[in-house]
């Protein structure tokens, strides 16, 4: 079969839908009447070649119990080759580069060939969109590697996370990749899920806020972000994987929704994909209430809904609420699916007979197509001048792992890091101390930089079936950076014991080490993994919040040794560190810091980078017994002594040490009074009142005091960073419109309600010496997706350092 010719018709015109001068709905019309049913079909399927490597055969004994379920989906979409594929036309090419080790020029060869045959097979040759994996940086080998979604959150930064996900975007859209699968926009429940790490914390403003930079940034790449899982999969049951959500409408639509409408709105995110997940019995991905009368209808959503990989399948195999993948097809489509990933099954050939019999209406396969053929053509594939070989223009010239990538990575990584406590121990540097002379590095994460990296990141993703490749970057450990950081120390290491194993054998070396040291630096916490091969990641669920394995054993033991105790936590969730805490001189906590997170955390150890980072989640004192989120209604919190299980946290949300010292005080509340369509400003001064330049986060919460319905206690509705030097100062001022305390009430109505608003500022959901309320005047709202989703926030200086105590300047 030749080629078609892409840029003509018959008559040697142009074809009207490859002309960039028109406008793009007349481009895809044009296209969709000039395609025959198959052709439309064809569309909306994808294929996975690279796949074909990762037959559930190939999976470790151990683990075959995990991926039994999926034997049938593997037989059925694991076959096909490309040009059967793509006979019709097909919508996309699934993870080229993400599937086996392949540098950016292998990967683009490979980007062509596929393309190639994708234009060849199909009439009017239309290519494919090549879709990838970004959640911790561009999932390829040798791409950087930044920190875990679940460290962004620790940042409190939307602009670093932004800038974070443009450098990503510009790496993939060199080598011809168009969409990325990313951001997670899931709120946790359960700190128990496997997929902790992988989402930006428990608050929905934090995660909403975040992820819209994110959003922005890989849009402004020009690769389409990816909005997952929508919606509720974080909420599953015992924190399962896949297990049932039993979650209400409401709590479904206050917490969890409003990430994903935010980064629509505010980011400009253009697809979304399902959640694996059931909530209340109704599979995300047959919930035409979910993907169309909430994303379209109410939201105006207008990009693609990709199914999550096998999701659709899954209706049959998984749900069985479809006798089959034909049926599962049928009730995806007609739910709101456009694009099914990462094969064909449920999209298949069969939908045209059911068109042609008239049991399913064109018009939800015109629907679909016309989504994903506007993308197509926005993006530039049904352009005359468009060809495999110039979509891939940049793979020679583009460096995946480039200095200025390192620089970005490293900066989320110092700014990631929490600071629990600095006890007496921390910083190890200056401030008049010379430093140990002999230090213990022991625990399992202490020479293993594995341990800084999440299950989606290439090394840990696909690196671990090519166990002779190493990493495919340079990546420090903790043991290596720290060697490096105290070059006048000496540094001994003993492993102590395995992440997630029962075997204490080691615990006597490391005691010895330790006890014949001056500092015993403990690094211990998760390896991250898919489908129980981590402590961490998909389908790595924990029974309960103790660290893994014997590692809490090994500290205790550590602590006994007489040796100041530094305990740094490399994890991808929060632990339960309150009997840890017991014996440790300072405690640093870590969320997967990335390719830079040795330099990062040795860093803060020695007092070189100062800590700012602030807990997304909270740390429990406990393993058992806690809430799971700081968002409780009032008999979700401390209900003194009428349960004998105390929810307080060790650490609370939006905490972080450091350094220096902060002081937040002189709140101002513009009105007393505000309407319930106006808005009112807080304002507080920020002082550094210790010896070094530090960065704080001035945080604003809100509680209904009375509402038709519970409400947490206390949520984050704004946040701000503010950098100072010692002595100086700086006023923070949020503009809070009364939308922002908007809520579902009993009629499942989103409403302002008149009444009082506690207002608090501080530095953690439990640190808020600032308070005082706004009452909110005139009638009940009813509120849309026109509401006002952000709090503005406006930081200017106060004080300079050899001032006084008045303000100089105020916002």
């Amino acid at each position: 079969m030749t080629a078609p010719d892409r840029t003509h018709a018959a008559d040697g015109t142009l074809r009207v839908w490859q002309d960039p001068a028109l406008p793009v709905a007349d481009r895809v019309e044009a296209l969709l009447a000039e395609m025959t049913l198959e052709e439309k079909i064809g569309q909306l399927g994808s294929r996975w070649i690279g796949n074909d490597m990762q037959s559930p055969e190939e999976v470790e004994p151990d683990n075959a119990h995990n991926v039994a379920p999926m034997q049938d989906v593997f037989a059925a979409s694991g076959t096909v080759p490309i040009e059967e594929a793509a006979r019709h036309g097909l919508g996309h090419l699934t993870r080229v580069f993400g599937s086996a080790p392949l540098t950016a020029v292998e990967g683009a060869a490979e980007v062509v060939r596929l393309q190639r045959e994708v234009v060849k097979q199909s009439r009017l040759g239309i290519p494919a969109l090549v879709h990838e994996e970004c959640l911790t940086g561009f999932t390829t080998y040798g791409a950087t590697v930044y920190p875990a979604a679940i460290a962004w959150g620790a940042t409190f930064d939307p602009e670093l996370v932004e800038r974070m996900a443009a450098a990503i975007g510009g790496d993939m859209r060199a080598v011809g990749a168009h969409q990325g699968l990313s951001p997670v926009l899931d709120v946790v429940r359960d700190y128990r899920w496997g997929r902790v790490e992988e989402t930006m914390g428990e608050d929905p403003y934090l995660v909403a806020t975040l992820g819209s930079a994110y959003v922005r940034g890989l849009e402004k790449a020009g690769v389409v972000a990816t909005l997952k899982h929508f919606a509720g999969y974080s909420a599953s049951r015992a924190a399962r994987n896949h297990g049932p959500v039993p979650m209400g409408r409401r709590e479904l639509m206050d917490m969890i929704l409003p990430t994903f409408e935010t980064a629509i709105a505010e980011g400009g995110a253009r697809s979304v994909m399902n959640s694996y997940s059931d909530v209340d019995g109704v599979p995300a991905a047959a919930d035409p209430w979910l993907l169309t009368e909430v994303l379209r209808d109410e939201w105006g959503f207008t990009g693609t809904v990709v199914s999550d990989y096998w999701a659709i399948a899954f209706l049959a195999k998984m749900h069985q609420v479809a006798a089959d993948h034909e049926e599962a097809g049928v009730l995806a489509l007609t739910a709101g699916i456009d694009v099914e990933l990462p094969d064909t099954l449920g999209f298949g050939g069969h939908l045209a007979e059911l068109v042609r019999r008239g049991e399913l209406p064109e018009e939800l396969v015109d629907r679909a197509a016309r989504r994903l053929l506007t993308q197509k053509v926005q993006l530039g594939l049904l352009d005359p001048d468009w060809t495999p070989e110039g979509s891939v223009a940049g793979a020679d010239a583009v460096d995946l792992d480039s200095p200025a990538n390192r620089a970005l990575a490293r900066e989320l990584a110092e700014r990631s890091i929490v600071l629990l406590d600095a006890g007496d121990a921390l910083p190890l540097l200056g401030e008049g101390r010379q430093g140990p002379r002999r230090v213990a590095v022991v625990g399992p994460c202490a020479d293993d930089p594995r341990t800084f990296m999440g299950c989606y990141a290439f090394p840990n993703h696909v690196l671990p079936r090519y166990p002779n490749l190493g990493l495919g970057l340079e990546a420090p450990s903790l043991l290596d950076a720290l060697r490096a950081e105290l070059p006048d120390a000496e540094i001994v290491h003993e492993r102590g014991c395995d992440w997630r194993e029962q075997d204490r054998s080691g615990f006597a070396a490391a005691v010895a080490a330790a006890r014949e040291s001056d500092l015993c630096v403990a690094v211990v916490g998760d390896l991250a993994g898919l489908f129980g091969q981590g402590t961490s990641g998909e389908g790595c669920d924990a029974e309960d919040l103790r660290l893994p394995g014997v590692q809490e054993d090994l500290l205790v033991e550590l602590a006994a040794a007489g040796t100041p105790l530094v305990v740094v936590v490399v994890s991808g969730r929060p632990y339960a560190l309150g009997r840890v805490r017991e014996g440790a001189a300072a405690l640093v906590q870590a969320f997967m810091p990335g390719e830079e997170g040795g330099a990062a955390i040795a860093g803060v150890l020695s007092g070189r980078v100062q800590p700012s980072g602030k807990l997304p989640v909270q740390i429990p004192r406990t393993p058992g017994g806690q809430p799971g989120t700081y968002l409780q209604p009032p008999l979700g919190s401390d209900s003194h002594g009428i349960s004998n299980l105390d929810p307080t946290p060790l650490f609370p949300f939006g905490y972080g040490a450091s350094y220096t010292t902060f002081e937040v005080g002189d709140l101002e509340i513009s009105d007393s009074e505000v309407s319930t369509d106006g808005e009112f400003t807080v304002s507080v001064r920020v002082r550094n009142t210790g010896g070094r330049a530090g960065e704080e986060v001035v945080q604003l919460y809100l509680h209904d005091v009375l509402a038709q319905v519970t409400r947490p206690t206390r949520q984050l509705t704004g946040f701000a960073r503010v950098r100072l030097e010692p002595g100086e100062s700086a006023r923070t001022t949020f503009t809070v419109h009364a939308d922002r305390t908007a809520f579902t009430g009993r009629d499942l109505r989103r409403i302002v309600e008149p009444g009082d608003i506690d207002v608090y500022v501080g530095t953690s959901a439990s640190d808020l010496p600032c308070q005082g309320r706004v009452r909110l005047t005139g009638p009940l709202r009813h509120v849309g997706h026109d509401r006002r989703l952000v709090t503005p926030a406006d930081v200017r200086p106060a004080v300079s350092p050899d001032q006084g105590g008045t303000d100089a300047a105020q916002s």
